[in-house]
């Protein structure tokens, strides 16, 4: 218990010193175009950091983190060592002002003690089976891809906000707000989706197929898994109309429920008995597999009485199986707990978390906040080069808050998902959704308190050594950087906010003129991106081997 007290601490740490370190993220503009000073800037952030407690709620990001390393590899030391090793790179780049990612400094610090507890356990594995590869590669290619499309998305602000027709430019406002409109309700049913799969445990049936492709019972289990969601898909259809529980009753009506029930009963006896701490230990010792295996069919030969789950009622369902495995009344306590199964207000609440409705009408405020500003200051009154630039200056307050939210919305998740990953593997719960509001709470908070430390080194290369920042290309870069956040959290890819407000800094510079971006320095920031992750990586592979002999 002592060592996870001491990651879920350490974790908070990285969580507090990715605020400061990313500090100058949300406020090197701002900062940098004297619309607030730096006190009056790192408050704002951190303020709207917190805000985006209230405004994600699926947590996609923290559970593709907490997923980066396969289930077998992961154990308290790995994660203790993965975060020193993240929290040693994140205070060297800062002491040098370089603004690297403390996202990719925590996947690369995770998988390289994750890969040297394999090799020190098990000797040479194949890298595939310790860390998962599609959620690798994805994270690796958006190093490239977030700053470009940050890059992209700024540089179409800057040209949208020149363009001198008022008509002209409203008709690509609205037709940019529409189609973004669009894009994120996209993402919501794609996302709803997923969280139906997840439901039906079709990814779970999966991996047991892709073990054991021989096995005739796993693939039955899959088959019909991957039929009970396609029956469940046409409903969300439905989700405007009758909302997220509305949508469950008439799933349930068309689908059974009767065999994922027994499912989930399962798992909760097996919880009781922390029964997935005993197959990683049987993964290590095999001496231990036979009694694992004996484990797993008492709980397969428990069946029969979790059927009668309904009719023999709750209480002496309980009594029957704490009889059964001989539990203390203790572990009995916790079994009552882990039998309460609700499936139909479960898939609610699946339904109900993918909804990112608040994101969608917070993005259309911020194209009609923009479009307004742009009537009143050219068609209202008489435009003037001082009018301009003090709309852009309060358009930037906008712009940096919406960017601060981005921030604590993909930044304070990937703390998130490490102490997940800690909480599974100490046995404490059994799958990220199952972890308790003060996880999601804590990282917020850690990561406002960062901020409102502010970065001031980092500043000084955001701000001004990439190009001269002015208020509307301020603008531009931070609205630029918050839709590249947003799009990529629905997405629930772990990106940059380094690297995405550092592509748009050069998206706006760029639309100058090229040689308005000092290049040199663009190259310098490029190959700190390319070293965080393999770096990190090496750091962490040594520090568990020199840790492990303590920690384990």
């Amino acid at each position: 218990m002592s060592l996870l007290v001491v990651i879920i601490i350490l974790a908070l740490v990285f969580d507090y010193i990715n605020g400061f370190h990313d500090a100058a993220n949300s406020i090197a503009t701002v900062v940098s175009t004297k619309v607030l000073t730096p006190l009056q800037a790192v408050i704002w952030a951190s303020a709207f950091n917190f805000v985006a407690y209230f405004l994600f709620q699926d947590h996609a990001v923290a559970n593709t983190i907490s997923k980066t390393v396969a289930d077998s590899y992961i154990t308290l030391p790995v994660i203790f060592s993965g975060l020193v090793a993240a929290i040693f790179w994140n205070l060297l780049t800062w002491w040098y002002g370089i603004p690297s990612s403390s996202s990719h400094t925590l996947i690369g610090g995770f998988a390289g003690a994750a890969l040297a507890h394999a090799f020190l356990s098990k000797g040479w594995v194949a890298f595939s089976s310790v860390v998962e590869m599609e959620k690798i590669i994805k994270t690796v290619l958006f190093i490239f891809l977030a700053p470009l499309i940050g890059m992209v998305i700024s540089m179409f602000i800057t040209i949208v906000t020149m363009q001198r027709k008022f008509l002209i430019k409203t008709a690509v406002i609205m037709a940019a707000g529409i189609s973004t409109w669009f894009m994120f309700e996209h993402f919501k049913y794609e996302k709803m989706d997923e969280n139906l799969a997840n439901f039906f445990r079709v990814a779970k049936y999966k991996k047991e197929v892709a073990s054991k492709p021989k096995d005739s019972t796993a693939l039955a289990k899959l088959n019909r898994a991957n039929e009970n969601h396609n029956k469940a898909i046409v409903y969300l259809k439905e989700y405007p109309r009758v909302g997220a529980q509305g949508v469950a009753n008439l799933i349930a009506e068309e689908v059974p429920f009767a065999d994922l029930e027994v499912s989930k009963l399962k798992d909760g006896v097996s919880k009781t008995i922390k029964l997935d701490l005993l197959k990683k230990e049987a993964f290590y010792h095999p001496k231990l597999k036979p009694r694992y295996d004996s484990m797993v069919r008492v709980v397969e030969g428990l069946e029969p009485i979790l059927r009668q789950y309904h009719t023999a009622g709750t209480d002496s369902t309980i009594h029957r199986v704490a009889y059964a495995l001989h539990l203390t009344a203790v572990e009995e306590v916790r079994l009552a707990k882990f039998l309460e199964v609700d499936l139909k207000k479960d898939l609610a609440r699946e339904v109900r978390k993918a909804d990112n409705s608040y994101l969608q009408y917070g993005v259309l405020v911020l194209v009609l906040v923009f479009w307004v500003y742009y009537l009143v200051v050219e068609k209202l009154t008489s435009p003037s080069t001082y009018r301009m630039a003090a709309m852009f200056k309060k358009l930037q307050l906008v712009s940096s808050a919406a960017f601060s939210v981005g921030h604590g919305g993909n930044d304070a998740q990937k703390v998130m998902g490490i102490i997940g990953a800690a909480l599974i593997a100490n046995g404490d719960i059994s799958d990220f959704s199952e972890m308790k509001t003060w996880v999601p709470l804590a990282c917020y908070t850690a990561i406002g308190l960062g901020t409102l430390s502010g970065g001031w080194k980092i500043v000084k290369t955001m701000g001004t050594k990439i190009t001269k920042v002015t208020p509307l290309e301020g603008v531009s870069a931070e609205t630029a950087g918050a839709m590249t956040l947003f799009m990529t959290e629905q997405m629930g890819i772990p990106v940059s906010t380094t690297h995405t407000i550092t592509g748009s800094i050069i998206g706006v510079g760029a639309t100058k003129r090229l040689s308005a971006v000092r290049w040199g320095v663009t190259r310098s920031l490029l190959w700190a991106w390319i070293l965080t992750i393999p770096v990190s990586a090496l750091v962490a592979g040594i520090v568990y081997y020199i840790a492990r002999g303590f920690l384990s």
